[in-house]
């Protein structure tokens, strides 16, 4: 077969690696966090690696908590203003990470995922994991389960696909995101980058939006150079796009990012290394469950999906 899947360890140190043997690219994922580690194509005769991850699975719990490299977001994505809101005429605070005064990149991005189906052919690789919330955080008491589809499929396309569902008696709020970084051959500074927005949701000093969307067309028109360019930023894609694309190049690499119209944010970080880049996919912006932007609320037994698809390629 073109497309081969590999498991290896169990439980928190599984890693599933999708290969497709025609071409030697492969994505491998880990159980923790259903987070996709590497995602890598032939350079020059050697596997490239554009995926900012992890040494082993062994590393995740210890440190994903630092820089949150490739974390799931859910039930809320980036920042929750002081971890506290108000659901039902009842306050709720979030008890898992916080970056003072707020917290973090939702309550399950450490989660330990179990396989449920996986399966390879000449079209495509596939696994699909599963977690169930319980409801253990006093901030979040709500149950829910969560289903990630990862499928490498030819051209080097990966493809992730997030469905969520509860059956708690009444709608509950939620978001979904992800929390990738990328690096190509070269470092941020000699790289460009290109996605379809011309808005921004405006920030506090603490990263909390302040309700007001501001002009931004730096990189809508065609790609930008990100010498000397620090984003810490959510973006909003441009409206009536089907299938809303975000280019990150270097001289030699292009990494495509098209979400599903499901993900209509992006937040664009450029760590202080500068080795690396994260370009997160959002359903909605930082601190949905106060501000009420595209923030979700998910009837009882109905599924909701999220998806996107990278694409690596050489130029």
């Amino acid at each position: 077969m073109a497309f081969e899947i590999h498991v290896t360890g169990i439980g928190k140190e599984q890693a599933i690696v999708l290969q497709d043997t025609s071409t030697g690219t492969y994505a491998e994922i880990y159980s923790t966090g259903a987070l996709l580690n590497q995602f890598a194509l032939p350079l020059h005769g050697t596997p490239f690696n554009v995926v900012d991850g992890f040494d082993s699975p062994a590393t995740v719990a210890e440190k994903i908590t630092d820089g949150f490299k490739s974390a799931k977001l859910s039930p809320f994505t980036c920042r929750l203003n002081k971890g506290q809101y108000s659901f039902q005429e009842q306050v709720y605070t979030i008890q898992k990470h916080y970056i003072p005064p707020h917290a973090i990149h939702g309550i399950i991005y450490d989660a330990v995922y179990n396989i449920t189906d996986s399966g390879a052919n000449e079209q495509a690789a596939y696994v699909k994991l599963e977690y169930q919330y319980t409801g253990a955080d006093a901030g979040y008491p709500f149950a829910y389960d969560v289903t990630v589809l990862w499928q490498l499929e030819k051209n080097s396309h990966l493809t992730v696909t997030t469905t969520v569902s509860h059956n708690n008696d009444f709608a509950i709020p939620m978001a979904d995101g992800w929390h990738p970084y990328f690096k190509l051959d070269v470092p941020v500074d000699q790289c460009s980058l290109q996605f379809d927005s011309n808005t921004q949701v405006e920030f506090d000093d603490t990263l909390i939006p302040t309700g007001k969307l501001v002009a931004d067309n730096r990189f809508e028109a065609a790609p930008a150079s990100l010498q000397g360019v620090f984003l810490d930023n959510c973006f909003a894609i441009t409206a009536g796009n089907a299938r809303p694309v975000c280019t990150y190049s270097s001289e030699q690499l292009k990494l495509t990012i098209a979400p599903a119209a499901s993900y209509p944010y992006l937040q664009i970080y450029t760590p202080p290394h500068r080795e690396s880049i994260a370009i997160e996919n959002l359903s909605a912006p930082p601190d949905a469950f106060n501000n009420k932007m595209s923030l979700l609320l998910a009837e009882k037994n109905t599924p909701y999906q999220f998806s996107t698809t990278y694409i690596i390629e050489t130029i």
